[in-house]
C-alpha cells in the first residue's frame, strides 16, 4: 500500500437533520453520519480500530471542515476533490487539526480534544467501521445523564446508541 500524505481540508456544507449530520462534499455527494451525537466534555478517546472523522463547524453549523485521522484507504486526489482533509499520525503522535482542536494516537484509539474557548463553532467526532458507528460532540459541560452515557462509550465499550432520539436538529 502506498504512503498517504496529510491533506488540508476545504470548507464544506453541513446540515443537521433528524437522526444525524449530513456533510456535503465539494463534488456534490452527501454523507450521512448517524446521530444525534452524544455530548462529551472536552475530549473523547474513540473505540480502538475505528475510522475517525473530525468535523469542526462554524458557529451557525452550516459549514465546516472535515478531517480523516489516519485514513490509509482514500487517495489524496479523492480527498482533494471532496474537500476532506487527512492527518496521518505516528504512534504516540499529536497534531493540532484546527485552532483549539488536537488529535493524538492512544494505542489503537484516537483521542480528540477541544479547547472550546478557542473554537468558534462546534466539534464533532465520528468513529465507525463496518460493525458500528459512534457520534460525539465535544462540549464544555454535559448534564449528569448524558455524562454517564458518554463515559460508558469513551471507555472503548461497544455501546452504540446512535439511532437518534427524535430530538430533531437543534442539538446542544
Amino acid at each position: 500500500m502506498s504512503a498517504r500524505n496529510n491533506v488540508a481540508p476545504s470548507t464544506i456544507a453541513v446540515d443537521f437533520v433528524e437522526g444525524g449530520v449530513v456533510v456535503e462534499y465539494l463534488d456534490g455527494r452527501d454523507v450521512f453520519y448517524h446521530g444525534p451525537p452524544k455530548p462529551v466534555e472536552g475530549a473523547i478517546t474513540t473505540p480502538p480500530g475505528k475510522e475517525v472523522h473530525v468535523l469542526v463547524t462554524d458557529p451557525d453549523g452550516v459549514e465546516g471542515v472535515m478531517t480523516y485521522v489516519n485514513d490509509r484507504n482514500t487517495h489524496d486526489d479523492i480527498l482533494e476533490s471532496t474537500g476532506v482533509g487527512r492527518v496521518m499520525l505516528d504512534r504516540d503522535d499529536e497534531e493540532e487539526l484546527f485552532p483549539g482542536v488536537t488529535v493524538a494516537t492512544e494505542g489503537y484509539s484516537i483521542r480528540v480534544e477541544a479547547d472550546l474557548s478557542a473554537v468558534d463553532g462546534r466539534v464533532f467526532v465520528f468513529a465507525e467501521d463496518e460493525m458500528s458507528e459512534h457520534a460525539y460532540e465535544l462540549v464544555e459541560r454535559v448534564d449528569e445523564d448524558a455524562d454517564a452515557t458518554a463515559e460508558d462509550e469513551s471507555d472503548g465499550s461497544a455501546n452504540d446508541d446512535t439511532a437518534g432520539d427524535g430530538s430533531g436538529t437543534n442539538w446542544g
